[in-house]
């Protein structure tokens, strides 16, 4: 991770959609997907951001333009593993426009950045650090199989009281564990069904 405020950062895509899952599923959203992310999960759906020298260096001050430009009210930062790099100045200007700071992260590096919400996606290919647990609004994890449940509730038991609880489907394997996530959360009604809205209306 850099260790200062950065003025340019590896853009592998932007755009304006609507957030598909988690607290925030239909609000209006910016998306900056930055490159880079050494967490390798094998059914990574954005594995062309891993490498981070494959995406062009764009200064913050171009990616808060075009954030603005948008009328959005929500920036969402995500990768790729997003906190592989310094986002102080990213998110202090963000937030100097009147624009909401969000975070998907797998929390594997250390927290960087002022964020209003942290959407928290523990990966078992590299842990989470105990800062990020702690920093988390919102657990998202993702159900590969079975024995993803018990998986879950170790995270669960860690992250704040008020921490949302949510339980997603792996995309290519939604058919098969719908059924026991929707039989899970009947059961474990803390918990909360997150679907991938955004690829079942075939938006960003």
């Amino acid at each position: 991770m850099e260790s200062n405020p950065i003025a340019a950062l590896p853009l592998m895509e932007h755009f304006y959609t609507l957030q598909g899952e988690g607290r925030f599923t239909g609000h209006a959203s910016y998306f900056i997907r930055l490159g880079g992310c050494d967490v390798g999960c094998v059914w990574c759906d954005v594995k062309d951001s891993w490498d981070a020298s494959k995406h062009p260096l764009v200064p913050v001050t171009e990616i808060v333009a075009a954030v603005v430009a948008s009328g959005t009210k929500i920036a969402v930062i995500t990768g790729g593993e997003p906190m592989m790099h310094n986002l102080d100045l990213l998110t202090a200007m963000l937030k100097a426009k009147g624009i909401r700071t969000h975070v998907e992260t797998s929390g594997a590096h250390p927290l960087s950045g002022s964020w209003d919400w942290i959407c928290l996606s523990p990966k078992k290919f590299k842990a989470p650090l105990d800062e990020m647990i702690a920093a988390a609004h919102e657990l998202k994890t993702v159900i590969y199989n079975k024995t993803d449940f018990a998986w879950a509730e170790q995270y669960a038991a860690k992250v704040p009281k008020d921490c949302l609880l949510y339980l997603q489907p792996e995309w290519s394997r939604a058919a098969e564990m719908n059924p026991l996530i929707i039989d899970y959360v009947k059961t474990n009604p803390q918990w909360i069904l997150s679907l991938q809205t955004h690829k079942f209306l075939d938006i960003p």
